[in-house]
């Protein structure tokens, strides 16, 4: 059984539904249900219209549903007539769940849920174990998202930017349980891609495609972090960057600039250069202006630093650095690599030994004690 093509008949299917009348929370249900019995039926019988299937599975469970709840026997006059069996309609509401599964009314986490089992059509029980919480608790966190948007007009326009910021953060998730959440995100921003023409989507969807490309080298077998100039570039997928500079290069010639674009051109100059030593952190600088013009981000400002420390030198990269405000996120970490570079090791040392302390996990927390045990062995020589 091709379980993409059930996950990317999801949103269309959904869609279907609430156009027919069904309230958001319901039609998801009954989706996901239509799903289940897709995966115990198909195997064996798979239909010659899939998306008319599932509709059809789908818009009956939905009725059960209704029928069997008390309180909404009002609405059966409306809803009792099941529609003719035929081709499933040819209308395509998958950009309004988008903007819908990732209202502002919700929260991240759980605008990112929604979106996964919603547009994504993954269960319950895989969301949770991505995110490595019971299942009962996606479960109501999903349910209280569901309650949110049930009464949000459907046909209301929705806001690109919005749904792109989900779309990276469940990107930015990674891997963990059995669901691959990166290529998760680079699958459902495709999808998003082909229902929308926007530069923006392109630009996400090129800065996915190339960060993963990178994604094989990012970790020693041990599960250490692999710095971006210690990286294997051997072993970078070149398929995956060529798609990624491709897609990046149609969207940067409609002159219409965003951040995401912006951030996959620094993505694709790194991906670029056969060594670390070929960079051309110049024209990195220079996108990481065009990022500060458009978001003002400090996280932007913080990886100019970087590049300024490596295109000028690591005095000028501590000059820029001193501008920024002292408890942003790794601005330590940077501190001390920059320290390092212009030959101040005790510094270093100290910097990344305090950057351990703060570091956002694990692994990042692992790689900076590392870096200052590394520097207190070489000052102690």
């Amino acid at each position: 059984m091709d379980e993409v093509l059930l996950r990317s008949l999801t949103p269309s299917v959904l869609g279907i539904l609430v156009r027919r009348g069904a309230d958001f929370a319901a039609a998801e249900d009954a989706v996901q249900d239509a799903l289940v019995e897709a995966v115990r039926v198909w195997p064996e019988d798979q239909p010659r219209d899939p998306k008319g299937w599932l509709v059809a599975v789908a818009w009956r469970r939905f009725l059960d549903a209704t029928r069997a709840d008390t309180a909404r026997r009002r609405r059966e006059g409306r809803l009792d007539e099941e529609p003719a069996p035929g081709p499933a309609p040819t209308v395509d509401d998958t950009l309004q769940l988008y903007f819908l599964c990732a209202h502002p009314s919700l929260t991240p986490s759980s605008a990112v849920a929604l979106t996964l089992r919603a547009v994504g059509g993954l269960t319950t029980r895989q969301i949770a174990g991505a995110y490595l919480v019971p299942e009962a608790t996606m479960a109501q966190r999903i349910s209280r998202a569901k309650r949110t948007v049930t009464d949000v007009r459907f046909d209301r326009p929705g806001d690109v930017t919005t749904v792109l910021r989900v779309l990276y953060l469940v990107f930015n998730e990674g891997y963990s349980g059995d669901v691959d959440l990166a290529a998760e995100a680079i699958r459902i921003t495709r999808q998003l891609a082909a229902a929308i023409d926007h530069p923006e989507v392109a630009g996400l969807l090129a800065l996915m495609l190339l960060h993963h490309a990178r994604r094989a080298t990012r970790t020693a077998p041990d599960g250490s972090l692999v710095p971006l100039a210690e990286q294997d570039r051997g072993r970078w997928d070149t398929a995956s960057i060529a798609e990624g500079v491709g897609i990046l290069q149609s969207a940067l010639a409609r002159d219409r600039l965003g951040e995401y674009q912006a951030q996959a051109a620094v993505a694709a100059l790194h991906a670029d250069a056969l060594t670390t030593e070929e960079t051309d952190w110049v024209q990195i600088v220079e996108w990481y202006d065009e990022l500060v013009r458009l978001t003002d981000s400090p996280v932007a400002r913080l990886n100019r630093a970087v590049a300024v420390g490596e295109a000028d030198g690591p005095r000028a990269g501590l000059a820029e650095l001193a501008a920024l405000d002292a408890s942003l996120p790794r601005r330590t970490a940077v501190a001390a690599y920059l320290h390092e570079r212009d030959g101040d090791l005790a510094t270093a040392a100290r910097l990344y030994a305090e950057a351990a302390r703060t570091a956002p996990n694990l692994a990042e927390r692992d790689h900076l004690t590392r870096q200052a045990a590394r520097l207190h062995t070489l000052l102690s020589r």
